[in-house]
């Protein structure tokens, strides 16, 4: 396996304004752990919820003004899918991983989620409803004003469980794969109420962000966009003060301007490079939280191309999102999301592995003060090609850097072997530099002292990393790693 590479400065090669960097092999003691020197500012100051938007509109934060880094897993059944003990089982074993987040929906079924029950009942047969509409007694016809209690207090018992282990929950409140057609029968009136009744219940819950929709393709039919958004206003006359978002299929929440007074959290959903919808929902003024919402799942589609759900195409979405002016990710593993049979042996991944030293990478640095190298004028060269959605994420070789405003710190991440060149006069003072690999979470330093901060000067990472994968992360930093 080959090691990343140490500059000796004796090797820095001055000419003409520029440095280019000369890499040598790395003695051990300048490799170390962003899970040793990374502190996990989650268990260091535990979230006090509910999370609020930031001053700059850019992210979330606590109570005490903490930013919160959005590092979420998709368990989407699980209401209907699992007992409150393995559900507890569960939340344990995605805390050691580092997630603080969940995505859940309140009701799920098949055959859009094909290991879930038709009627949507539970895994002990409870429904979610007591009635039905006129138009029959399938679960089109469910009446929403009419709710079973033994079904919403297990999610009660489940989203108490979460709240006292600190975990935020993404609840989506009817998802609209397999339960449009129900809210279209129930009309925008029944849709209301349900919601003023969700958030009439939920409000206590402090640790609930409402997600709405779920690849809702066919938002712009007024009819089906009326009915999703009647829930969310009934839940936000419930309790207004409750932070909302929306899913729209492979496209950003805003894409749809019929929600934009109602959601506060814009989300990313894209097969595609993570970087380009990332960045289209930064520029969007006024200024909202981004975060990726959904892109490829862990396992997702195995025996089609490459592109899907290996830990190489996770790290580049994950990586490209928090270097666009993201606050935070979810996460998504195929077998876990509809709790398919074998979940639970495939809850120790590679991918999960390494979402936990994204997360500690990012918690260890100001994550919520960088700003997206959009003008190039940091990172100068060494790009690559800005892709298209032609292009396949596991082939996109494009660098997206970002940096503090005062110029302390920059961050890039190169999915391919190649030279990145840094104008570092825009730097504001010597910096120390190093190659982390997000493979296994160790920094290598590529100087023993700080680097200048004038002239250019380029930087090329070893070809492999620990996983013998080619991507790195360039850290310029005035503060040592």
């Amino acid at each position: 396996m080959n090691q990343p590479t140490f500059l000796n400065r004796r090797n820095l090669m001055r000419a003409a304004g520029s440095v280019a960097v000369s890499l040598m092999a790395p003695p051990r003691l300048l490799q170390r752990s962003a899970l040793a020197v990374g502190k996990d500012r989650d268990k260091i100051h535990p979230t006090s919820f509910p999370l609020q938007i930031s001053g700059s509109r850019r992210y979330l934060m606590d109570q005490h003004n903490a930013p919160f880094l959005i590092a979420g897993d998709a368990p989407q059944a699980m209401v209907v899918k699992l007992s409150v003990q393995q559900a507890s089982h569960y939340f344990t074993n995605r805390l050691a991983y580092g997630f603080n987040s969940m995505w859940i929906n309140l009701l799920c079924a098949g055959p859009y989620f094909p290991s879930c029950n038709k009627d949507g009942s539970t895994l002990d047969g409870i429904r979610p409803f007591m009635g039905y509409l006129a138009g029959g007694t399938d679960l089109a016809n469910y009446d929403l004003t009419r709710p079973n209690e033994a079904y919403f207090a297990r999610a009660d018992h489940m989203l108490g469980i979460a709240a006292k282990m600190g975990l935020l929950v993404f609840l989506d409140p009817i998802e609209t794969g397999q339960w449009l057609k129900t809210l279209q029968n129930n009309g925008p009136e029944k849709c209301l109420k349900y919601g003023k009744f969700l958030g009439q219940r939920y409000g206590h819950f402090k640790n609930i962000i409402w997600l709405n929709g779920n690849d809702f393709g066919s938002w712009a039919k007024h009819r089906n966009d009326r009915v999703v958004q009647a829930v969310a206003e009934g839940v936000h006359a419930a309790d207004p003060t409750t932070i909302q978002t929306v899913e729209l299929l492979c496209t950003p929440s805003l894409q749809d301007p019929a929600w934009t007074n109602l959601i506060s959290l814009n989300g990313a959903y894209t097969y595609g490079a993570t970087y380009q919808q990332m960045l289209q929902n930064y520029n969007h003024q006024p200024p909202m939280p981004t975060f990726l919402l959904e892109a490829h799942y862990e396992m997702e589609n195995v025996g089609l191309p490459p592109d899907y759900g290996t830990p190489a195409v996770l790290r580049r979405q994950a990586y490209w999102t928090m270097l666009c002016g993201g606050c935070g990710q979810i996460y998504g593993n195929h077998y876990i999301w509809g709790f398919f049979p074998e979940w639970q042996s495939h809850l120790n991944t590679p991918g999960a592995a390494q979402f936990k030293i994204w997360k500690h990478f990012f918690n260890s640095i100001p994550w919520y003060a960088l700003i997206p190298d959009q003008s190039h004028d940091v990172v100068i060269a060494g790009l690559g090609t800005y892709g298209n959605t032609n292009t396949r994420v596991s082939q996109d070789d494009y660098c997206t850097a970002a940096c503090t405003a005062d110029r302390t710190l920059v961050v890039a991440y190169l999915p391919t072997p190649r030279s990145l060149e840094v104008n570092m006069a825009k730097l504001s003072r010597p910096v120390h530099a190093s190659w982390f690999d997000p493979t296994n979470g160790t920094y290598t330093a590529i100087s023993r002292l700080p680097l200048v901060n004038r002239g250019k000067m380029r930087f090329s990472p070893a070809r492999k990393n620990h996983a013998g994968s080619s991507d790195w992360v360039l850290v310029l930093n005035t503060q040592q790693d």
